[in-house]
């Protein structure tokens, strides 16, 4: 495997997550009652999946290798503004979870900034994946690829954390209301 398959697989779990996300947006606006928990899952998943870990290959890693080959500069500075417009809409879904916990109806602006992070989602893996494409076929040695690969293995605590995530997607997908068609 190389660095840009594992972000590539990456993108094959957020895709999930992104279609989780506009489901319960959905059952949410329908009134469809989803427990906090399963809202709370959601938000841990963008948190420790997409953001601590999958962004941060991206960020710590992937981008300052490609930008080292002065190519693509413009579409790394792109992404990580999205990057950040992600980091403002999860905090919002948390930040309105919270409120709804704690008493106040918070249903739309939950639902609503769910529909927002799928869309965000939806957009911005398309733009990533083509860019994996040009930065695998036109700029990043085998060398650079394995080495990143190598250091994305290496720490056992986040190969570890990754498959929790896809166990807490797994989940989410198994919930009635995640099934309703």
């Amino acid at each position: 495997m190389s660095a840009t398959n594992q972000l590539r697989a990456d993108h094959d779990q957020v895709k999930r997550l992104e279609k989780i996300a506009f489901r319960c947006s959905e059952e949410l606006k329908k009134g469809t009652e989803i427990p906090f928990s399963d809202l709370t899952k959601i938000t841990i998943i963008i948190s420790e999946f997409v953001d601590t870990i999958h962004h941060s290959r991206e960020e710590d890693s992937y981008f300052p290798c490609v930008a080292s080959h002065e190519s693509l500069k413009e579409e790394i500075r792109k992404f990580l503004v999205e990057h950040e417009f992600g980091r403002n809409v999860a905090r919002q879904i948390s930040r309105h979870l919270k409120l709804w916990k704690d008493g106040s109806d918070e249903r739309e602006p939950v639902s609503r900034y769910l529909n927002a992070y799928g869309v965000f989602l939806k957009d911005h893996l398309h733009k990533e994946n083509k860019f994996f494409d040009d930065a695998e076929a036109d700029v990043l040695t085998k060398e650079e690829e394995t080495d990143m690969y190598d250091e994305y293995k290496s720490v056992f605590a986040i190969v570890k954390k990754v498959d929790e995530m896809i166990a807490e997607i797994d989940w989410l997908e198994s919930r009635d209301w995640y099934l309703i068609k």
